[in-house]
């Protein structure tokens, strides 16, 4: 491989992620509470979606009375000119690669069950994606009657979309006041979520808007000058912002808070609570996460009214992730590394370090052994986080070396192998290192250098998680990819 600088100018395409049901269920009804739940744009549309429900829900019905409403159905659909705009659609390739159950045990609904406006659904199918997610499939009808929702899932099963749906959908275009706030703790997880509703509702006309701290306030103050409907961003910016009386918070209908167990930690609870202050009282709050601690049940209790709760965490860890350590000297390290390197099939590669220093340390040693390589961390101007994050997204480098700054909710498709350089302290941190591979149900892989003093880490980390970190075979590359 060519030695390449570490920070290139970003070259080649972001990568998305498909979303396939299991044949094997069966399809759901969807709730009769689901159809209720707002004004409908096309009545003749709805009529007909209301009739095809019937179909499907009364297949034991009399055959003519089945027949008449199947010619009815079907000589509407001749007489409507837009029928055929699915067949229009720019969909992206299927992504044929293997799934595990994590993201294809569904109960076989598609996003049209739901109802939603039609520029919607455009938006979901050219993003990429099919039925869906199990998470999907729970979330998107409860958040659509207006329901407050604690939902757990797993890293990786599709908790953006799950949110980002019922939002976009429930926004009114022609009503220019925020009406729509999620919460995210990273910067990085802001701009990326933001991205997501863009794409997702780009047949919509929703204005989006992302702020975090470390960007220009005053840009800032002068877009909210403009049309907002959907404002995405860090607790402390919005809540400064709301302060300052610029950021209109009393027409906003929806508060989601995503990677809520980190939004609740000492460092955002205080934001949080006084950010809430400003939204009306009738609000909905959906909180998403994949680990829950006991903090929660306490801005359960305060906030949320009698919520929906969401559980498919059966088991912690990704299915579709294998994960071994390799016992090492602190010294050998670097050396690990590069026979990793050598040994492995990389699409992309997240290390992680304990430390700022750490991580600009080796990101330099990678680079001197001849492999591409970017870094980031919290004590780089935002500037160059945000180009570091975006080119590395797009591909324009195979590794990337970070702090837990990258824990958090960052969804990189072609990330297929997370090192642990320095073993994290907690499980925690643990559960979230390794979701950055095997997304959306992929195969990935995490391999875990341990020193003498992380061996007590290790053993509670696995009885914590219930999971098992396997000690790393001599032939990791034939160990991964002929098993």
């Amino acid at each position: 491989m060519n030695t390449r600088g570490r920070y290139p100018p970003g070259i080649g395409n972001g990568r998305g992620g498909n979303v396939n049901a299991n044949p094997n269920f069966q399809a759901r009804n969807p709730q009769q509470q689901y159809v209720q739940r707002s004004t409908v744009q096309n009545p003749q549309q709805f009529q007909q979606q209301q009739q095809q429900q019937w179909l499907r829900r009364n297949p034991m019905g009399t055959e003519s009375g089945s027949n008449e409403v199947e010619k009815t159905v079907q000589s509407e659909a001749v007489d409507s000119s837009s029928q055929d705009w699915k067949a229009r659609l720019k969909i992206p390739p299927t992504d044929t690669r293997y799934k595990t159950e994590d993201v294809t045990a569904t109960k076989g609904n598609e996003f049209e069950d739901y109802f939603l406006k039609r520029e919607l659904l455009m938006g979901i199918y050219e993003k990429g994606f099919e039925r869906p997610s199990p998470i999907q499939e729970e979330s998107i009808p409860i958040a659509l009657t207006g329901s407050d929702i604690l939902a757990r899932a797993k890293n990786g099963t599709g908790k953006t979309a799950a949110f980002c749906v019922p939002a976009l959908e429930k926004i009114d275009q022609d009503n220019n006041v925020i009406q729509v706030v999620i919460l995210v703790p990273t910067r990085e997880l802001a701009l990326q979520t933001s991205q997501v509703c863009k794409e997702l509702g780009k047949h919509l006309k929703i204005q989006v808007m992302v702020t975090t701290g470390g960007t220009s306030l005053k840009d800032d103050i002068m877009r909210l000058y403009q049309p907002v409907h959907l404002l995405v961003g860090t607790p402390g910016r919005i809540l400064d912002l709301a302060k300052k009386g610029i950021c209109i918070l009393k027409y906003c209908s929806m508060l989601v808070m995503d990677e809520a167990d980190k939004l609740l930690s000492p460092e955002f609870q205080p934001s949080v609570d006084q950010l809430i202050r400003f939204l009306p009282e009738n609000r909905q709050i959906l909180m998403f996460s994949a680990t829950f601690p006991v903090t929660v049940k306490d801005f359960k209790e305060r906030y949320l009214h009698k919520p929906y709760i969401i559980n498919l965490m059966d088991e912690l860890t990704l299915k579709g992730i294998t994960q071994y350590y390799a016992f090492v000297e602190e010294r050998q390290k670097v050396h690990c590394l590069n026979t990793l390197f050598s040994k492995l099939q990389i699409n992309q590669s997240i290390i992680f370090c304990n430390s700022v220093n750490r991580v600009e340390l080796l990101a330099k040693k990678i680079t001197e052994l001849g492999y591409s390589c970017f870094y980031i961390h919290a004590k780089m101007l935002q500037d160059h986080r945000n180009r570091v994050f975006h080119d590395f997204r797009n591909g324009a480098c195979r590794n990337l070396v970070c702090t837990d700054l990258f824990t958090r909710g960052i969804d990189i498709q072609a990330v297929n192998v997370v090192i642990n350089f320095d073993f994290p302290k907690n499980s925690e941190t643990y559960l979230h290192r390794v979701g950055r591979s095997g997304r959306f149900g992929h195969l990935g892989l995490a391999v875990n250098l341990i020193t003498y003093e992380d061996r007590f880490n290790l053993y509670r980390i696995e009885q914590e998680l219930g999971t098992e970190i396997k000690q790393i075979p001599p032939h990791i590359d034939q160990a991964i990819y002929c098993r």
